[in-house]
């Protein structure tokens, strides 16, 4: 167990040792593959990014829920989310170092308009690992929403794989 400890330490200090930048500005391209995490349900999310500024980039999120609640009557039309979204990445303004981005974005989707807060860590040129969470700000459907319609429409949590393209 000791052993095991040592390793993992080892080779996080070393990823800081040798971490790469985590968003360069225009021409970045970010490709990133994870869980979605939300009440009553969990899946798979894609998404691109592209570097259009210093500190902007713009992108697509791709979600579809695998595990949804068997309680809940959910087509695919329910299960699936695609976005646009903006990203004001943050790491050169906060000097937190570049091999770590902060983006706080907006999003515009198929069942509402968003914000996220996500960060991402790369551990070399082309490999990191990121976070982010989501909240709707405006939904699209003002009535009360069935369990099927929350899903997609609700505050989500993502975590995953980071590459450089």
């Amino acid at each position: 167990m000791k052993s095991s400890i040592t390793t993992i330490l080892a080779l996080l200090f070393a990823g800081t040792l040798f971490a790469q930048t985590a968003f360069i500005g225009k021409g970045d391209v970010k490709f990133q593959v994870g869980a979605n995490l939300q009440s009553n349900a969990s899946g798979i999310t894609l998404n691109f990014d592209h570097g259009v500024g210093e500190n902007i980039s713009i992108g697509l999120v791709g979600t579809y829920l695998l595990g949804v609640d068997e309680a809940i009557d959910a087509d695919f039309g329910d299960r699936v989310d695609l976005r646009a979204r903006f990203n004001a990445n943050l790491g050169n303004v906060l000097e937190i170092g570049d091999h770590f981005d902060v983006y706080p974005g907006l999003s515009l989707g198929l069942k509402n308009f968003g914000g996220h807060l996500g960060a991402r860590y790369f551990f070399t040129d082309g490999f990191g690992i990121f976070a982010e969470a989501g909240i709707p700000i405006a939904k699209y459907n003002t009535d009360a929403l069935t369990p099927a319609e929350e899903l997609n429409n609700q505050f989500v949590f993502s975590f995953g794989a980071s590459f450089n393209l």
